[in-house]
């Protein structure tokens, strides 16, 4: 089981929806400029074939933690959406 699928364990649509303020902090989150162009450098490495093992296990590491920021936004946006519909 990956990190995503145990998160998507934790958030699940069957539970209760994230208070507005929380879902609107959440959307808030991203990268620094610094990830981005760190994740932009190892991303042309890879692309270039000129990755190294660790910077690979670094991107990954990135690609990883988007991957569940993006689970909790889409999260957020479903909560919001349901709160305003109330």
């Amino acid at each position: 089981m990956t990190e995503f699928d145990i998160l998507c364990d934790v958030i699940s649509p069957k539970r209760s929806s994230l208070p507005p303020e929380a879902a609107r902090s959440i959307l808030e989150w991203k990268f620094s400029a610094r990830s981005v162009a760190k994740m932009n450098r190892l991303a042309e490495r890879n692309r270039l074939g000129k990755i190294t093992e660790g910077e690979r296990e670094e991107l990954e590491r990135f690609l990883r933690v988007g991957s569940l920021v993006n689970l909790a936004q889409a999260e957020a946006r479903r909560s919001l959406c349901e709160h305003e519909a109330q």
